[in-house]
């Protein structure tokens, strides 16, 4: 699993990965691994394990969702000797100014280094840090913009992950609140997650495909009637059909 990992994010294999490496780690993961749900809009999902995730992402190259993207690179972590845990959150929805209706869906990463927690999302759509962002409240700067973690208390989480985005945001928005406490024991939790997904009628992800991933200037979001690329903040859109989505699926996201 290491060496599929790292191969297939571009790694050698004899590099050691370090606390101050995973900036690249992260980097690398958002621009190699696309987060997409064609999976569940094809009703071709899988029981969450660790071989069915590693033949999923690391072996047919293929991408994810949140509950799969951060547990491939969980396990990575696990592998590469560092004190990770998965937690859930609750998606927060800056249009309506409320929480998903679909509770605790969002997975992501804790790490815990030097006595200080870190959070890692490499599943949060465009919206990733590319960096190990730290519970003290502490602003962290990438190429994609700004991130930072406030103690809250509410029925949803201890803490709220905030973001503003470069060339998007002008003022801080709120991505999710998760619990630094509660933990998921073990990635069959994952499967009611994804029933969620696939069921709910307000998830996001059972209505039509969407596949998107970082590049070092912007993101590429690849819809079944358009593609989008944002480069340094210039936006260009283009109408597709089904032939061209085929053909940019292969092209842009090697699916």
């Amino acid at each position: 699993m290491n060496a599929l990992f790292r191969k297939r994010i571009g790694i050698s294999e004899n590099d050691n990965i370090t606390f101050e490496s995973l900036n690249r780690v992260l980097e690398k993961t958002a621009e190699t691994i696309p987060f997409e749900n064609l999976c569940i809009i094809e009703n071709k999902t899988s029981n969450i394990t660790k071989e069915n995730l590693i033949k999923k992402i690391l072996v047919n190259n293929e991408g994810g969702l949140c509950y799969e993207l951060n547990s491939i690179l969980y396990f990575f972590l696990i592998e590469n000797g560092f004190n990770a845990v998965l937690t859930g959150g609750v998606i927060y929805n800056n249009a309506t100014q409320e929480y998903q209706a679909l509770g605790r869906t969002h997975v992501t990463i804790l790490v815990t280094h030097k006595e200080q927690t870190y959070l890692l999302d490499t599943g949060f759509g465009g919206n990733l840090p590319l960096k190990p962002v730290p519970l003290t409240g502490e602003t962290v700067t990438s190429n994609n913009g700004e991130f930072r973690i406030k103690r809250v208390n509410s029925e949803h989480g201890d803490y709220v992950f905030e973001m503003k985005l470069k060339h998007k945001d002008t003022t801080w928005k709120i991505g999710y609140a998760f619990d630094s406490k509660k933990f998921i024991n073990d990635v069959s939790e994952l499967d009611e997650i994804q029933r969620i997904i696939i069921e709910h009628e307000e998830s996001p992800f059972n209505k039509s495909p969407l596949i998107t991933r970082l590049t070092t200037g912007g993101n590429l979001t690849l819809t079944n009637t358009t593609f989008t690329q944002c480069i340094d903040g210039i936006i260009s859109k283009e109408e597709i059909d089904n032939l061209r989505f085929k053909e940019l699926l292969k092209r842009h996201f090697g699916m």
